[in-house]
């Protein structure tokens, strides 16, 4: 059968760094069946926007593709790569396990419906508040990252409490420093000679019931081979009955951004698992960045259009207040106009805070972008409304579930009230 190319639309690249689904129609970008344009109509700029199904789905393909892989398992979500109430009960309602790093994380969960049990707590400076509070919750399992921790947990326990132990594996990555956490001098977890010395310490509390032990490399990385390099790592110190492998795998931000697939992911970590663990052990994986990432995008608003010296600026009426991965680390990222998607001249995109480093694309392709356009910039899931600030008083941006051509508000805009209302 021959086809008549002259008939067959091939969307522009942008749409690939979108969520499954998102589409065009006469030109216009269409995500969960909805227009990004009227989008940002009704609930304004700047917005972060998450498909719905394209999330559900993401958390079942991991869900069920570790289950296959290795029966005794859990998924439990990176929640800080995304805090809201309403992510967390999609998850809890998933089925996945959440990981949480702070008190806030904590009572978000909870207020989501996550079952306690299925409650990893982390941090590196849990203070006594914190643990109280994950205690008297029921958390599952409390990460250990120092002997203070320790020291804590066993004053404030009034029953056992199940533990994990997080190792430095001591691997390198190829990722930025900020989000590297696996080499020797990470601020997270024990080295291995301090490992296993705390391991003898608590196999003799009467108090804290040490599982296992815990190791994560870092984020946005792009190879699978330094996770196999982990789990031997950890496999060194003794059997335990959980290994939590943590997460780390990398998201599409750019064209040239080619992340290893979740199935890639996943028989690496437990081939590595069959290598190198004992067979009745439960794993667990941490997702973050690589569940949420691309399942979002955020829409602005065009404020101005100007002419520079060698470059012209596109400003927006978001920025470095809603996303903050630039600025921290150099995540690129890419964007385009919602009703004229592809293509275009290269213009730099800023944001409207009072920073030269307030940048959010440079020389992105767009196509004649002018005051009161809606810009859509993809892949912008994870940390960045995680990082979310009032920099120059500015208004958190709200959530927005789409899907099936609905579109619900799952967290509301910040006001200038609620910037108020904490004085004294």
């Amino acid at each position: 059968m021959t086809i008549d190319a002259s008939h067959v639309r091939l969307d522009p690249a942008i749409v690939s760094l979108m969520p499954p689904g998102t589409h065009l129609e006469d030109g216009r970008l269409v995500i969960g069946g909805r227009l990004a344009s009227e989008l940002a109509d009704e609930f304004g700029t700047p917005a972060l926007v998450i498909d719905e199904p394209a999330l559900r789905a993401r958390a079942r393909r991991y869900a069920e593709g570790l289950g296959a892989r290795w029966a005794n398992s859990q998924v439990v979500w990176a929640s800080k790569s995304l805090p809201c109430t309403g992510i967390y009960r999609l998850m809890g309602e998933e089925g996945l396990g959440v990981d949480v790093a702070g008190g806030g994380e904590l009572v978000m969960a909870l207020a989501g419906g996550v079952d306690p049990a299925r409650l990893v707590l982390h941090g590196n400076a849990k203070t006594d508040r914190e643990l109280a509070m994950a205690l008297e919750a029921g958390v599952g399992t409390v990460v250990i990252d120092n002997l203070d921790d320790v020291a804590r947990l066993e004053r404030l326990v009034t029953a056992e409490q199940g533990v994990l132990i997080r190792v430095i594996p001591d691997v390198a990555t190829a990722t930025h420093d900020a989000i590297a956490t696996g080499h020797q001098n990470s601020k997270f977890g024990l080295a291995v000679p301090e490992a296993r010395e705390l391991i003898a310490r608590l196999r003799g509390s009467d108090r804290l019931r040490l599982d296992g032990l815990h190791a994560h490399i870092g984020s946005q990385i792009l190879d699978v081979e330094p996770f196999a390099r982990a789990v031997e790592a950890v496999a060194a110190l003794g059997e335990f009955d959980v290994y939590d492998l943590g997460g780390g795998l990398g998201a599409r931000y750019t064209y040239d951004d080619h992340p290893p697939s979740i199935e890639s992911y996943l028989d690496t970590i437990t081939d590595a698992a069959r290598r190198f663990l004992p067979g009745h052990a439960r794993l667990l994986i941490e997702p973050g960045r690589s569940m949420i990432a691309e399942a979002g995008v955020t829409l602005y608003r065009v404020v101005s259009v100007k002419r520079g010296a060698t470059r012209t600026f596109v400003a927006v009426d978001g920025g470095m207040g809603d996303n903050l991965e630039v600025s921290l680390y150099g995540q690129r990222f890419e964007a385009t106009m919602a009703d004229r998607v592809g293509g275009g001249d290269p213009f730099t995109v800023v944001g409207r805070h009072c920073e030269s480093g307030d940048q959010l694309i440079e020389s992105v392709a767009l196509r004649a972008p002018a005051v009161g356009d809606v810009l859509v910039v993809a892949a912008t899931g994870a940390y960045c409304l995680t990082m979310a600030n009032n920099y120059n008083g500015a208004l958190r941006p709200p959530i927005v579930f789409v899907g099936n051509g609905d579109a619900r508000l799952v967290l509301r805009r910040e006001t200038y009230e609620d910037l108020l209302r904490r004085d004294a």
